[in-house]
């Protein structure tokens, strides 16, 4: 999910459009059936294993939206109102297992749920390229999902993905310093 001035954009992993959730006057919502379904284009392939799409976040000029497809590593830049895609370069760098974005400035930081890992980017203006500036581990992450940041650190929920889930099964939060 991303929000942005105007409206809240959701991806979707098993089909190849992004949701658009206009937002009213102070920020509020519409209808529940207010949304509009945005089909992509370009660049962007839809494959037929795994996830496609996951993390969504804007570009650092705020025109244009980033996504991430989970299965190939790739992300893309997005057209909000064509849909056209165009792949982000970043030399050397691949984004699997890529779920929740966030976007600091310029710095976008890539969450790589079952590589225990958040893959940290600098972005062009336009977010168009980008230079991989390495990756944060923690010894306690357990396949972490999202990422939201505050007072300077990261803070990013464990899944658990690799353990069954039972009523007592603990979940966490593991707070990271933002670089």
């Amino acid at each position: 999910t991303s929000l942005t001035n105007v409206a809240a954009w959701f991806t979707d992993s098993n089909r190849p459009v992004l949701y658009r959730l206009p937002l009213g006057r102070g920020g509020k919502l519409p209808p529940a059936d207010g949304f509009t379904t945005l089909p992509l284009t370009g660049d962007f392939q839809q494959t037929g294993t795994g996830v496609n799409l996951n993390g969504i976040a804007p570009t650092p000029d705020g025109r244009a939206l980033i996504v991430v497809q989970s299965n190939t590593g790739t992300l893309f830049r997005v057209g909000p109102a064509t849909g056209v895609t165009t792949a982000v370069d970043v030399p050397g760098a691949t984004f699997l297992n890529g779920d929740g974005l966030l976007l600091l400035g310029r710095r976008l930081y890539v969450v790589q749920n079952f590589l225990n890992q958040v893959a940290v980017v600098d972005l062009n203006r336009a977010g168009t390229a980008g230079v991989a500036r390495g990756v944060i581990t923690d010894p306690g992450f357990d396949v972490p999902t999202t990422v939201a940041a505050a007072f300077g650190r990261l803070y990013l929920p464990n899944g658990r993905f690799t353990t069954p889930p039972t009523p007592t099964t603990p979940y966490t939060v593991v707070a990271v310093d933002a670089r």
